[in-house]
């Protein structure tokens, strides 16, 4: 009984089974794009005791995510850098770009920072492909009379053409020339023409603390000697002492020196802060020299560069036995205080800064600067703020339009358009300056395989396959250059830090990103 019972609910589970296929067979499903719905099958109804199996279709897992690539060392670095309690609020900026114009890596490269020096690449970059690499800038020196029995009835002008390589020793060499000509005397002056750049001498950002010091010199027409000055001290007996000013070399004719200076602790270094000004007379020294310091020297911005220029010039001529205007003229040394602060005056020249009245059309000497190329190497060396603005204003010159316009507008024709830029100056000396790590690097990159891409790499500080111009100011550190990797591949890349306290730590993660990214 129970073998039959057994029997009939196999039979009745087949039939039923038999059934179900010949539906589906005679009712075709629609086409639908996602996974069928199981069927659902009721039991027959004479066993409703025994379930029916069914078959339903096995659900598929889920899509399993690939594990993350590992970091490599750049990387590992920069998210120990975000990590570290240290660097909390400072921002970090990173973009690599391979050999082939693609960007394999981007920490925050598209946030646009302060560069500092490092953003003179874009003004040395945008000249040489614009001017050349053989421009030169020239200085010209006329007069109102011809030379006429060994004198001239009229004044000396000097027309000034933006250098700013411009030295005293090569006045000295145009007064040996006159001499050897037969010059003896001039009846008139020494005047200059220091109009070739119009405006103000100094970025209109740039910092008060900046402008009186040697690297904030300003930017003249006629330029002489960096438009610098030498000032030296002698420390006092003990810390906080005054400090004795010693001299200026060269000498700043007119200038009254207010001198603040004290001694501070052996080993502080350069603690000297200049303030001075545009055309101003005043110029005070503050700030501490290190103890035991005989002859510290520190470097200042001339305020009135035309008339340095004019005052040199007029010692050069009567060093080499050429009389200048009437006897008596020419400066004497500076007066200073014999004790340590107080108030010291240089003498004045009695030299106009115009040009004369009559006009100068008597060309005596022409004088042209080094090629480009070679100031554009001096200032990747030494990061001079003063070269950079003479070149910079020259690409503005010789457009007729600003500089920043210059330079956007032509990166823009080689397939580099900026965002997030801002062109305050041509040296980054300024704090409004910004620039994405990102077009930093993609400049770079721009540069190197454009028309004077050999000579632009060459000019740029070298060592084991790591290239570079390096930015620095107070909470700013900047990179950006080319590297090439143990791989043999060549990369352009930009590194920049801002906004940090800690010095120490961000030189040191800077030194082991380069490191880091020459082993890729």
């Amino acid at each position: 009984m129970l073998k039959n019972i057994v029997i009939l609910l196999l039979a009745s589970a087949l039939a039923a089974s038999l059934l179900l296929r010949r539906d589906a067979g005679s009712h075709a499903a629609p086409s639908v794009t996602s996974a069928p719905l199981p069927a659902q099958v009721e039991p027959p109804a004479i066993v409703p005791s025994v379930p029916v199996p069914v078959t339903t279709p096995a659900e598929k897992s889920p899509p399993q995510e690939a594990p993350p690539a590992p970091l490599n060392a750049v990387a590992k670095l920069l998210q120990e850098a975000r990590a570290n309690p240290v660097l909390t609020g400072t921002a970090i900026g990173f973009c690599l770009i391979d050999s082939k114009g693609v960007v394999t890596m981007d920490e925050n490269a598209g946030t646009a920072l302060i560069p500092a020096s490092s953003f003179k690449t874009l003004t040395t970059a945008t000249a040489l492909e614009i001017l050349g690499p053989d421009f030169h800038f020239t200085t010209e020196l006329k007069s109102t009379a011809p030379i006429q029995e060994g004198v001239i009835r009229g004044d000396l002008v000097i027309v000034g053409g933006g250098d700013p390589m411009l030295k005293l020793d090569d006045l000295k060499a145009w007064a040996a020339d006159l001499k050897q000509r037969g010059l003896l005397r001039i009846t008139g002056g020494i005047r200059v023409d220091p109009s070739f750049f119009s405006g103000s001498l100094y970025g209109d950002f740039w910092n008060w603390g900046d402008i009186g010091n040697g690297y904030g010199s300003g930017v003249a027409g006629l330029n002489l000697n960096h438009n610098r000055y030498i000032v030296m001290f002698q420390a006092g007996p003990e810390v906080g002492s005054p400090a004795q000013l010693l001299g200026i070399n060269l000498e700043v004719p007119g200038a009254i020196w207010k001198n603040e200076v004290t001694t501070g602790p052996a080993d502080s270094g350069d603690g000297v802060m200049i303030h001075g000004g545009e055309n101003t007379n005043a110029i005070h020294l503050r700030g501490t020299v290190p103890l035991g310091a005989t002859k510290f020297q520190a470097r200042g911005a001339v305020p009135d560069p035309a008339r340095f220029a004019a005052h040199h010039f007029r010692a050069a001529l009567q060093a080499a036995g050429i009389q200048v205007g009437s006897p008596g003229t020419g400066a004497g040394p500076a007066k200073k205080s014999g004790s340590g602060s107080g108030t010291a005056k240089s003498s004045g020249s009695g030299v106009a800064t115009s040009i004369a009245p009559a006009s100068p059309s008597h060309s005596l000497i022409k004088h042209d600067s080094p090629p480009l190329l070679d100031i554009i190497k001096s200032i990747h060396k030494v990061s001079d703020n003063q070269e950079t603005e003479c070149v910079f204003r020259m690409l503005g010159l010789k457009a007729g339009k600003p500089s920043a316009e210059v330079i956007r507008e032509h990166w823009k024709t080689r397939g580099l358009e900026f965002a997030g830029l801002r062109m305050e100056d041509g040296s980054g000396l300024s704090r409004a300056d910004f620039i994405r790590p990102l077009d930093l690097a993609r400049l770079q990159f721009v540069a190197g395989t454009g028309p004077q891409g050999i000579a632009y790499k060459a000019s740029l500080l070298s060592e084991n396959g790591l290239t570079w111009k390096i930015g620095a100011m107070s909470g700013i550190r900047t990179y950006t250059g080319y590297a090439k990797t143990k791989s043999g591949e060549e990369y352009s890349y930009a590194l920049m830090v801002n906004h940090y306290t800690d010095g120490k730590t961000v030189s040191e993660l800077c030194r082991r990103v380069l490191d880091a990214m020459m082993g890729l």
